[in-house]
């Protein structure tokens, strides 16, 4: 089994110079994309309902513009540092660059806890944060959306606070309200774009969907997302999580009857007839398809061989460790990794932001239609090079995206 790199960046960075080993992309190109482009750490101060005043670290992390404007979420958590926005920056040069989108990658975050604050404190926060960060933002430099911790709102007050000193800048961000000119189908999005990788993966295999079990870690937007559409897809939902723990069932859980259980004030483990499992038991059950869609490292070197599903759809960023994911490789699990399966929300987010600019609408049936036509498309260029030279989805992925982001900075000259 390999090494596990020492940081969040350093897996990043060894699944890239793995694919940069498998194209023979010169040192110059390397020395290029080894590091981010600009790494910006900022203060926050907000004034709390208290009173008090503190101060939140916040980061903004540009990685590659080779191929457009950089693009990337903004995290609201309490254990956001420079080394994982370093990481997620990167992970949306790719992402970016495999679904053929025109953007680099970027990401952004504050360290907080955003549970345990008003909206009034958020509001302020949100404010201060992007007037700190606002001299490398803009609509054709680096376009903000929602990320953990953050939503439609945060980026409907990022939008008002750029604008302004800047005017009316809609474009600026992705994720808003439709009624600020978001996109219609964007909350919907990543979550969309995994059922699509569930549903084609299970075409490959041969999986009908009635008789494909599906267990997701994870009910935040992704997770409740893909597990609605899945559920209409007619896949077996059997287990789902939150981060109280989640529920068990091995004939199915009715995703419609559940959600009204939440809605009225509820919680998972209300659903009636299903068996209490926790996060880290919910990774182990037997299940024909395992969805993480919570946090990142949650299977490793330590827990790998645990894991019982044989096949793992990537909905959360960097859910698998490099060493887990080697592991799990070589005793064939099939791993629909991150930087694809989870590209729907910064596609809606082109969508978005190419419809500010022309300020034209499109409709909700438009931007899915589009969606699944991105989305399907660079899953049948993954599946294809992965089976001709005998690659990992992951290998193959990597390798497609890091040669267009070579090529890009090749053809413009920067070395």
């Amino acid at each position: 089994m390999e090494t596990r790199p020492a940081s969040d960046y350093d897996e990043v960075v060894h699944l890239f110079e793995r694919a940069a080993d498998d194209l023979s992309l010169s040192e110059d190109v390397r020395i290029l994309l080894r590091m981010p482009y600009r790494e910006l750490h900022v203060e926050v101060p907000v004034r709390m309902d208290d009173g008090s005043v503190r101060a939140f670290p916040g980061f903004r992390v540009q990685h590659s513009g080779a191929r457009g404007p950089y693009k990337g979420g903004v995290r609201y958590h309490p254990q956001v540092d420079l080394d994982e926005t370093r990481a997620l920056a990167a992970l949306m040069t790719w992402k970016c660059a495999l679904v053929d989108l025109p953007f680099g990658g970027a990401k952004g975050g504050v360290q907080c806890d955003p549970t345990n604050m008003s909206l009034g404190e958020l509001n302020r926060m949100t404010r201060r944060y992007m007037q700190n960060i606002a001299h490398i933002i803009g609509v054709n430099r680096d376009i903000p959306a929602p990320d953990m911790g953050t939503n439609a709102q945060v980026m409907a007050w990022m939008m008002d606070a750029y604008g302004q000193t800047n005017g009316y800048s809609p474009a600026i961000v992705t994720g808003k309200p439709v009624a600020l000119g978001g996109s219609q189908g964007r909350d919907s999005a990543t979550g969309r774009g995994v059922f699509l990788m569930l549903r084609e993966v299970c075409r490959e295999l041969g999986r009908e969907p009635e008789k494909t079990s599906v267990a997701i870690q994870g009910y935040g937007n992704v997770g409740s997302w893909t597990a609605r559409l899945a559920a209409q897809g007619g896949f077996r939902i059997v287990a789902i999580s939150d981060v109280s723990g989640g529920i068990w069932r091995a004939d199915g859980i009715n995703i419609a009857a559940m959600e009204t259980i939440v809605r009225d004030g509820g919680t998972l483990r209300d659903y009636p007839g299903a068996d209490v499992v926790s996060n880290d038991e919910l990774l182990t059950l037997s299940a024909d398809v395992l969805i993480p869609a919570a946090i990142g490292g949650v299977i490793t070197a330590d827990n790998w061989q645990t894991i019982r599903a044989p096949v793992i759809i990537e909905a959360a960023n960097r859910p698998l460790t490099v060493a887990a994911d080697a592991a799990l490789s070589d005793h064939n699990t099939t791993i629909v990794p991150d930087i694809l399966a989870n590209a729907g929300g910064v596609t809606v987010s082109y969508f978005e932001w190419t419809q500010n600019i022309q300020q034209f609408r499109w409709d909700e049936e438009r931007v899915n239609t589009e969606l699944e036509r991105v989305m399907v498309r660079a899953y049948n260029h993954v599946r294809d090079l992965a089976r001709d030279h005998r690659l990992t989805l992951r290998r193959a992925a990597y390798r497609i995206a890091v040669e267009r982001v070579g090529e890009a900075i090749t053809l413009r000259g920067f070395v």
